[in-house]
């Protein structure tokens, strides 16, 4: 239990249901669907509908969504990918020519897959909710057509990002005041989007991927430059998938497989189990060795990780006890691994995650992005659909697994989680921050599990994160000034981030006593709220 002397968060208790989000209107929008007889998965797709609307830096309906769900809190974890796929006309040498160089550029129609998250909404509500499509989407559309009041790390996020938003007319009409972001405080609407979102609610995700919609999108992409087509929105669908897990402790740690990124989170506490947990949570010899398991299984990552139907994933390999004692061997006590290999994927920080249980113990663990702050920063000029930048994952290198391909997706950062004991769900959870969340999912279960952390002391430790392929090592403010002496004379060279790293929600269930328990991260705005 924290000292309730000092400044911080009181833990969520509550016996029906429970939701995390990085906003409070989006949580509360959560707990108002499981108390008008929605379940977990009605509560997570309303809650994002909402996050779509009140934190754009964040998501989009024009980004894509992953969800782990576990029916009645048991172990048979069930795991939806809905990443969107490059256009049928992509190709390395055609992207390599309008770029004129290996990296597409995020400000461009090359960096626009086509978006997967409002099929994968509607799949997922017709076939594990329990309300209409209509009825989940109706908060949202009436934040957009009412308003909605900008709260603070909301706009923080959003005044980063004014110069993107200016170089565009579409995005300066809907996002800026007199070409500033909305003040704190301050209502915000955006009437397109409301109608966009009533069409969807009205008509199925359909009303998004043909018709008027798709055409504007389209139309807009094209006119710079896209080789997007109508066919390519028509045909795009998510996909149910096989999750994949590791032990940890004792713990059934589950994740969606590749094209996302959760494999490198289990091969972090692959590594880290081979350790016994022991030192105090901020020693320097903790701190160095999760370091230096970040830095190895990142450069596994961008070696190997891609899309699986496209390009063979070494899971099994990845996975196995044989490859974390491998990369084991490699940390040493000295300082930096020296030779880690290229990184391909661009730095990015934004994404929501949310997390809902209900009175049934239905587990939803639910993630949407647009990937960089505000994704490409291109709006559709009708319809207000605001449109990821998910392609600068790709690589314009054929010989990559990763390479952009006709129809392929691309290296997902992306990624909720599951923790399961005993053939239940122990605990819901997920990290959001770009590259950081695979390292952040390990810091975070290993300070619960290791350290007999409630979540909230768990979300609130500093965090520091190893930029992929370099001795650059983000420190946040808050790390104690002998562990940055120590860092730098190991060898790294630190830096202090821009905003504070990651967030990260989650709810635990305990099982004896019958209840909920949640945290939220105090690095954004929102909160954990039961009932």
């Amino acid at each position: 239990m924290r000292n309730l002397e000092i400044p911080g968060r009181s833990l969520a208790i509550a016996r029906n249901g429970m939701a995390a989000t990085s906003h409070a209107l989006s949580t509360l929008t959560a707990v108002n669907i499981l108390q008008a007889g929605g379940n977990a998965m009605d509560a997570a797709v309303a809650a994002c509908a909402v996050q779509c609307v009140v934190e754009p830096a964040s998501t989009s309906i024009g980004g894509d969504c992953f969800a782990l769900y576990a029916p009645q809190g048991r172990d048979n974890i069930i795991a939806f990918n809905g990443s969107g796929r490059a256009p049928a006309a992509a190709s390395v040498a055609s992207y390599r020519k309008q770029t004129g160089g290996p990296v597409i550029p995020r400000h461009s129609p090359m960096a626009v897959t086509i978006p997967g998250a409002v099929d994968a909404w509607q799949q997922l509500i017709h076939d594990h909710g329990t309300m209409s499509f209509a009825d989940v989407l109706a908060p949202a559309i009436r934040c957009a057509e009412d308003g909605y009041a900008i709260t603070e790390r909301v706009h923080v996020d959003w005044a980063e990002q004014t110069e993107l938003l200016n170089g565009e007319p579409t995005a300066r009409e809907v996002f800026l005041v007199n070409g500033a972001a909305p003040v704190i405080g301050s209502v915000h609407r955006q009437p397109k989007l409301a109608e966009t979102l009533r069409r969807i609610a009205a008509e199925g995700a359909k009303a998004f991927y043909t018709g008027e919609v798709a055409r504007d999108i389209v139309e807009y992409l094209q006119s710079r430059g896209g080789v997007h087509t109508m066919q390519d929105f028509a045909e795009a669908r998510g996909e149910y998938v096989s999750p994949i897990h590791t032990c940890f402790r004792g713990f059934d740690v589950y994740e969606c497989p590749p094209n996302g990124q959760g494999i490198v989170a289990l091969l972090i506490l692959n590594i880290l189990s081979r350790y016994k947990a022991g030192e105090s949570p901020m020693s320097i010899t903790r701190l160095h060795r999760i370091i230096e398991a970040t830095r190895l299984a990142y450069s596994v990552r961008d070696s190997v990780l891609a899309d699986p139907l496209v390009s063979a994933v070494p899971v099994e390999h990845v996975l196995s006890e044989e490859f974390a004692a491998e990369l084991q061997k490699r940390i040493h006590v000295e300082g930096p691994v020296e030779e880690l290999g290229p990184v391909y994927v661009p730095e990015h920080k934004d994404t929501v995650y949310i997390t809902v249980i209900d009175k049934d113990r239905n587990a939803a663990s639910f993630i949407n992005s647009i990937f960089a702050p505000f994704g490409s920063g291109l709006v559709s000029p009708k319809f207000g659909v605001l449109l990821n930048n998910r392609a600068t994952s790709f690589v314009l290198d054929d010989s990559h697994p990763n390479a952009v391909a006709p129809r392929k997706r691309p290296m997902h950062t992306i990624i909720p989680g599951m923790a399961v004991r005993d053939g239940r769900v122990a605990m819901s959870f997920g990290v959001m921050g770009g590259h950081y969340q695979a390292m952040g999912q390990a810091w975070f279960l290993s300070n619960v599990i290791d350290h007999a952390m409630d979540l909230q002391e768990a979300m609130s430790l500093p965090r520091v994160f190893p930029l992929p392929g370099t001795r650059t090592v983000e420190v946040e403010a808050t790390v104690p000034a002998d562990i940055t002496s120590a860092l730098r004379a190991r060898g790294y060279e630190l830096t202090i981030p821009t905003r504070p790293i990651g967030g990260a929600q989650a709810i635990a269930i305990d099982w004896e006593k019958g209840v909920l328990i949640g945290a939220s991260d105090h690095r954004k705005d929102g909160c954990a709220l039961g009932y």
